[in-house]
């Protein structure tokens, strides 16, 4: 196959940073996709509906001429986040979700949850105002192997929680392990991942070839082989509890190639074609529909687009550096090819 037309996809999973840094890189998701999930983690968090607001406003402002894109906002879940802020969120259209990061498990986290039992009243008001709860996977315990965190989380943190509150929809993020594949589909209704282009192309080899690879560097972290083969075997699989989430995370060049390299993997330029090549090479490209365009929005229980794309088996080379404001960034592939294009007239 070297033609694929497919329904308009969504990113439920993404980084658009703000500002000048924000203009830079919304272009890329305006292209490809119609919506995404925009993550809160800034500096400072986004905690509050309004706060929300006022960077949905932002991001809006910052769509090229003649974009639709639109932007599904998140709450960023701290230990003092209130019952009362959460009954705002489920009232507000354009609040999808809250985020949950354990503090200090990746970028801009410091804010997040110190311990889960804090944060119970909030989240029994999501479970009640049915506000999905959007989970960063991995345990902080710096006893933990870095590589055995996510399934730390899954047994000391995620399986608890999802029996505790049985009604309460979870998307665990970013999967990166057959544990957590295991997990979802084992798991009882209203329990749902999201899957990268990254984790599924990649395995941790990526990151020590040739040298330390700090452009391959994210959180949570690549993984041995047999994790990605059974990451791509359930993104690939039908299953309409995976669907899309880039977690494309934009960071200048320079403070990824500094002494303590930030966590991230900018891929928006190249999301929907990076997936393609992934699901082609697994040989099950007419899967990708189903698993970037109709599942999530199942899950969140908003309508399918009703807009196509065409992807064109038509290799092409990606720039070496971005443009991120005053600085540039490293994307995804820098200098290399990507074996699918969008085509001529989407791109």
């Amino acid at each position: 196959m070297d033609k694929l037309v497919i329904t308009r996809p969504d990113d439920w999973h993404l980084h658009l940073r703000d500002d000048a840094l924000l203009a830079s890189v919304l272009p890329y998701t305006c292209a490809r996709f119609t919506r995404a999930v925009v993550m809160p983690n800034l500096d400072p968090p986004i905690t509050t509906v309004a706060q929300a607001a006022e960077y949905r406003q932002r991001i809006l402002a910052a769509r090229p001429a003649g974009s639709n894109f639109s932007p599904l906002m998140t709450l960023y879940l701290t230990d003092d986040t209130t019952a009362g802020e959460i009954r705002k969120a489920a009232a507000a259209e354009f609040v999808v979700a809250v985020k949950y990061y354990p503090a200090g498990a990746t970028t801009l986290s410091d804010a997040g949850v110190t311990a889960i039992e804090k944060v119970y009243a909030a989240i029994d008001a999501m479970q009640a105002g049915d506000v999905p709860l959007l989970v960063h996977g991995e345990a902080t315990d710096p006893t933990v192997d870095v590589f055995d965190r996510e399934k730390a989380f899954i047994d000391q943190t995620l399986a608890p929680l999802a029996d505790k509150f049985p009604r309460l929809r979870i998307v665990f993020e970013h999967i990166t392990t057959a544990d957590a594949v295991d997990f979802v589909l084992a798991s009882r209704q209203g329990i749902a991942a999201t899957i990268t282009a990254h984790h599924i192309l990649l395995n941790r080899n990526a990151l020590f070839g040739q040298g330390l690879q700090t452009h391959h560097y994210c959180l949570p972290v690549l993984k041995r082989e047999r994790h990605r083969q059974c990451v791509l075997e359930a993104a690939t699989s039908g299953s309409e509890r995976f669907f899309l989430g880039t977690d494309s995370a934009p960071h200048a060049t320079a403070d990824k190639q500094s002494a303590c390299g930030c966590a991230g993997i900018f891929s928006a330029h190249a999301a929907i074609e990076l997936y393609a090549e992934a699901f082609a090479q697994a040989g099950r490209l007419d899967r990708l529909e189903a698993f970037a365009s109709h599942h999530g929005p199942d899950f969140y229980r908003l309508p399918r687009n009703q807009e196509t794309i065409t992807l064109t088996k038509n290799p092409w080379t990606v720039s070496r550096t971005l443009e991120f404001g005053q600085h540039d960034l490293t994307p995804f592939r820098a200098g290399e090819e990507v074996a699918w294009r969008l085509g001529p007239d989407d791109d």
